[in-house]
């Protein structure tokens, strides 16, 4: 009988030894259940051609040729990835939704003598649960925004607030960028279903009863959409506010973003956009500045002519109760942590 979990908690809890997803490669990139590997049925390229098959021609061939694949493939698995399982081995299998890749999979793995499951209605079960969670209810958890203008370093407090057992929501981390215009980072964006599931488990992990404190971010991070549910909570959720010198932020900057302003080129291309919104004399400051390697000043500039303005217009539209504003003359180590403990003690009033 197949597996049905009627909550994110009771699936991300499992108990079976292994999770095995036998969807595609890509349908696996694009999203998955949090641990579990990929066992193809079939590959990118025979899961098209099955399908192609399955539409031109006949469904009977499609899935005759189909299965074929399926069984070579999992003679593959079953002689290289599980090869080292013992018979106590319980292994819960998911397909995208009807079961039959899974259903398959998990029928000669139940032949061999492991204890073989799959999970009732696949993915597309799981991706209901995600979808509870951040798109049908409203969040019963207490946020608090860590705000302030760009070069704060409240990405940086939000882990040393997290470090001291304070529960944080790191939604950079989650969407893989930094946030802002030159935020992109190298290894690129997860898609936007493998974003919800993380946030949705990070989300779960998180007690209600408890303070949990975001950054304050727009509705947008990349490319990525926040779901309606978390931001409306953050926008009613009061707020701990930086107050960090011009000098300070532009210091930080530098070294923050160092991977992208360094580079002229890159530099160029990510402030093209800009060139119609603050102008060419602007953006070729910018680039001036990055050109003779004055990086603090480059940093100081940006945020002058262009994150401050689009932070005060953002503010003005999105205005929130602030409980506490926090100041820090600088932002190294000692700066950060003097800045953490002030944090605390402003949650800790609420």
């Amino acid at each position: 009988m197949p597996v049905t979990f009627d909550s994110l908690d009771a699936i991300l809890n499992h108990g079976f030894d292994t999770v095995i997803d036998v969807r595609s490669p890509a349908e696996f990139a694009q999203d998955h259940i949090p641990g579990a590997i990929n066992l193809p049925a079939l590959d990118n390229g025979q899961r098209a051609k099955v399908g192609t098959i399955y539409k031109q021609i006949s469904p009977f061939d499609g899935r005759k040729v189909g299965a074929s694949m399926v069984i070579r493939n999992l003679a593959d698995h079953i002689s290289g990835p599980l090869a080292d399982k013992d018979g106590a081995w319980r292994p819960l299998v998911y397909c995208w939704r009807g079961g039959q890749r899974s259903g398959v999979f998990a029928t000669l793995l139940s032949e061999i003598g492991w204890r073989a499951q799959t999970i009732n209605g696949g993915y597309t079960s799981f991706r209901r649960l995600v979808n509870k969670t951040l798109y049908d209810v409203p969040l019963p958890h207490r946020l608090v925004l860590l705000d302030g203008n760009t070069g704060t370093a409240k990405t940086d407090l939000l882990h040393r607030l997290a470090a001291r057992g304070v529960q944080t929501l790191d939604l950079e981390g989650l969407a893989a960028h930094r946030g802002s215009l030159l935020g992109a980072m190298p290894s690129g964006q997860p898609a936007q279903k493998g974003f919800e599931t993380a946030l949705a488990v990070a989300l779960n992990g998180c007690d209600p009863d408890r303070v949990v404190v975001v950054e304050a971010e727009s509705s947008k991070i990349g490319k990525l959409i926040l779901p309606p549910m978390l931001w409306t909570a953050m926008l009613a959720a009061p707020r701990v506010a930086m107050d960090v010198p011009l000098g300070a932020r532009a210091q930080y900057l530098s070294r923050a973003y160092h991977d992208v302003i360094a580079d002229t080129e890159k530099l160029a291309q990510r402030l093209a956009p800009l060139r119609w919104v603050r102008g060419h004399a602007i953006v070729d400051q910018w680039i001036a500045l990055s050109q003779a390697g004055d990086l603090v000043g480059l940093s100081k500039a940006l945020a002058q002519d262009h994150y401050d303005p689009a932070y005060a217009k953002s503010r003005r539209i999105n205005e929130r109760e602030v409980i506490a504003t926090v100041s820090a003359a600088t932002l190294d180590d000692q700066g950060q942590e003097a800045a953490a403990d002030a944090i605390i003690a402003a949650i800790a009033r609420l």
